[in-house]
């Protein structure tokens, strides 16, 4: 029941695990599928006994002494193993810093570009660490950085909760917002279809009106052309003088 070692191209080739006769130990500590310990065995006895039971001896400690097999099926194992691998990628966001830079004057639009992208953060379970640096004279009056760094933590409380205090480091007030979890975080709203752009069940347009034949409005009649010139009255071969009562002298 020796398997082949998994392809270049395979997604657990980069966590190779020994199995069957690709274990190298002479001696092997031996657990079921059931988690019951079963002792330590000679390496041809634990898979005679993996044999017997229809399944493989996966080696799940190498680095043990003895080493730590298990007896389960191998296509089992890689799925479960693949599983958690998923789960684990999914919380290796959460170790993500990204940085949203305020100041104390800061415009309202800037203020709420930087409030989206923060929303963003969180939502994607990234940590978010805000800072607001003074310049000049700022220093004089800290309060108002204090009350621009309060108002962001309060607009981000669906989404994210500071890990402490704002705290004043060198000429900057700092602090660290991590993600709410995902049963208790608010939807993002710069995410999804808008309802603007659903269309509305309630109003189709009916068959009648979309079979009600359209009216055509009535040609102009044509206006008659005025003549400029006594030439232009007269048709063509005709002499200008034609209608003039000329008496001869």
């Amino acid at each position: 029941m020796s398997r082949p070692f998994s392809p270049r191209s395979s997604p657990f080739a980069g966590s190779f695990v020994r199995v069957n006769g690709k274990i190298r130990a002479r001696e092997v500590r031996v657990v079921g599928h059931d988690g019951r310990q079963l002792g330590v065995l000679q390496l041809g006895e634990a898979i005679n006994l993996a044999r017997a039971q229809g399944v493989d001896l996966v080696e799940i400690a190498p680095n043990a002494t003895p080493p730590v097999c298990r007896l389960v099926d191998y296509g089992k194992f890689r799925y479960e193993q693949a599983k958690k691998d998923k789960e684990a990628r999914k919380h290796q966001h959460a170790n993500k810093v990204k940085e949203i830079q305020l100041s104390v004057t800061i415009d309202p639009h800037d203020f709420g570009v930087k409030l989206g992208h923060a929303i963003d953060f969180l939502c994607d379970d990234m940590k978010v660490k805000v800072t607001l640096r003074f310049r000049g004279r700022e220093m004089a009056h800290q309060e108002f950085g204090y009350q621009v760094v309060k108002n962001f933590i309060k607009e981000v409380a669906p989404f994210g909760h500071p890990d402490a205090d704002p705290k004043l480091i060198g000429k900057g007030i700092n602090v660290m917002l991590s993600p709410l979890p995902r049963n208790k975080r608010a939807k993002n709203p710069n995410q999804g279809p808008k309802a603007t752009d659903m269309p509305d069940e309630d109003h189709e347009p009916s068959d009648e009106a979309e079979e009600a034949p359209v009216q055509k409005p009535a040609p102009k009649p044509a206006k008659e052309r005025v003549p400029v010139n006594a030439a232009e009255n007269n048709t063509f071969g005709q002499s200008p003088f034609a209608g003039l009562n000329i008496k001869s002298q």
